[in-house]
């Protein structure tokens, strides 16, 4: 796949906010290895390779294993990820799919039990970002940052 344009070059100014606003939810309190599963679900719902393959690479770089990197895409049915990584699943899904069925009262309440008001804030804006981050190298073709492999 052929990259269509170069966003930072094409917009340096609205970039440079992105960039402002991706630096401000990394540094946001909530554990990295959080952020990482966020970042790789959403991408796998919006279908961005670029994002899946930069947050689960970045995520083993910071100690994730294997297993629980393969487990994210069927994460409802595995038994690896602790309460708080369910419920921030759940919520990752519903609010980078808010167009199908909105945010239910019980998935607000059930989220609540595990996070504060404050970190359901701060977690929101981080799937918020991702899902720009997905909607910047889809649409352009982002360049992989790994080789592209042979056809069988």
């Amino acid at each position: 796949m052929k990259q269509r344009l170069q966003f930072f070059g094409a917009a340096p100014e609205i970039m440079k906010a992105v960039s402002a606003l991706n630096k401000a939810v990394d540094e946001c309190g909530i554990e990295v290895s959080l952020l990482h599963l966020i970042k790789l679900r959403a991408s796998q719902i919006n279908g961005c390779s670029y994002c899946v393959e930069m947050h689960s690479r970045e995520a083993r770089h910071d100690g994730e294993t294997e297993q629980r990197l393969y487990l994210v895409s069927a994460w409802k049915e595995s038994p690896l990820f602790s309460e708080r990584e369910r419920a921030a699943f759940a919520w990752t899904d519903v609010v980078t799919k808010i167009a199908d069925s909105g945010v239910p009262d019980d998935l607000y309440a059930k989220t609540l039990e595990q996070f504060s008001e404050e970190e359901l804030v701060k977690l929101s804006v981080a799937i918020g970002m991702i899902n720009t981050w997905n909607r910047l190298c889809v649409p352009f073709h982002a360049i992989h940052p790994i080789p592209a492999a042979k056809a069988a």
